[in-house]
């Protein structure tokens, strides 16, 4: 007897078929209760973490962080010295562990990776005409396939914003389909620019669209874009890739970018997490925190607790 059971591969592969048929699925997913959403955000901010779990919380948070650098006026001295801060962000405490990965323009990625060689520290890099995503498609592959072959672990593409508010998604679809075959062995992270967005269904849309199309993390943000992330935006993106898991299996990570600043942020994001996702994606390969300066705030929290004073402002290098 022949099975008719489809599977989850299948029954994407459906999905994305046609642009009627993945409009029909996007815009059937449930609405987001705006509403809700702030309310539910704005409650788990509440919630303090004592002692121990907060210590364990620091260093979890340094562990997640892209500790990143994307500015025109990047040199290779300025990556060089954050690579140092990457692989030992406290030099006077060996225990402080180090962050996930260096997120740098593609011209920098030889220079982060022979500064991070023999460490745990990943490469990743902007493509994709970063920040806007405005450029063909063959542009964006050839952008992808350089960042690549110069070694980077880890891409990072911007979504065609313009296409996705037209309504073209199929568009965007394939785009990410074909950056995650050009990015070959690298993980993938989309970026949604969840500012440029407008709305909360929107953000949950982009989500599954970028899931759908292969996505190994879903990010908020750019970090050129005001609002950056925001927790509620997180909380979306969150539910939206428990909800992926339990629909097909597969899980994917989700990497807030912008705007996270400080100690209580960091904690506030990894509660959000455990409510909303569970605690399995309470580690770097599922998590992480898109930042720059961050850290400073983290390692000078960390000091207080293990010596009851704060270092002074010049104790940590600037990021």
């Amino acid at each position: 007897m022949t099975s008719t059971a489809t599977s989850p591969a299948d029954r994407h592969a459906d999905i994305a078929s046609s642009d009627a048929s993945l409009r029909r699925f996007l815009h059937g997913l449930p609405g987001v209760d705006a509403v809700g959403a702030d309310e539910r955000a704005a409650k788990l901010a509440t919630r303090s973490i004592k002692t121990t779990a907060k210590q364990q919380a620091i260093d979890l948070a340094i562990r997640m962080i892209d500790l990143t650098t994307l500015e025109g006026r990047d040199t290779p001295g300025k990556v060089r010295a954050l690579c140092a801060k990457a692989r030992r962000p406290d030099p006077s405490d060996p225990t402080a562990p180090s962050v996930a990965a260096v997120c740098v323009y593609p011209d920098l990625i030889a220079d982060a990776k022979a500064d991070l060689a023999g460490s745990t520290v990943k490469v990743a890099s902007v493509a994709t005409a970063f920040p806007s995503g405005r450029a063909s498609l063959a542009v964006k592959l050839q952008d992808t396939r350089d960042a690549v072959a110069a070694g980077a672990d880890e891409i990072d593409m911007v979504i065609d914003r313009g296409a996705f508010l037209a309504g073209q998604y199929l568009k965007v679809y394939d785009e990410i389909v074909a950056i995650k075959q050009a990015s070959g062995p690298a993980h993938l992270k989309v970026i949604l620019e969840t500012g440029e967005l407008a709305t909360y269904d929107n953000v949950r849309r982009a989500s599954w669209l970028a899931m759908l199309a292969g996505a190994d993390f879903i990010k908020t943000s750019t970090g050129k874009i005001q609002p950056a992330a925001t927790l509620p935006v997180t909380l979306i993106m969150l539910e939206a890739v428990r909800d992926y898991r339990d629909s097909t299996g597969t899980m994917i990570g989700v990497k807030p970018a912008g705007g996270i600043r400080t100690s209580k942020d960091a904690i506030r994001y990894l509660v959000l997490i455990n409510e909303t996702a569970g605690s399995d994606w309470l580690d770097p390969d599922w998590f992480r925190l898109g930042a720059s300066s961050l850290l400073n705030d983290l390692l000078m929290q960390r000091q207080k607790m293990a010596t009851g004073r704060y270092a002074g402002p010049d104790y940590f290098t600037l990021d």
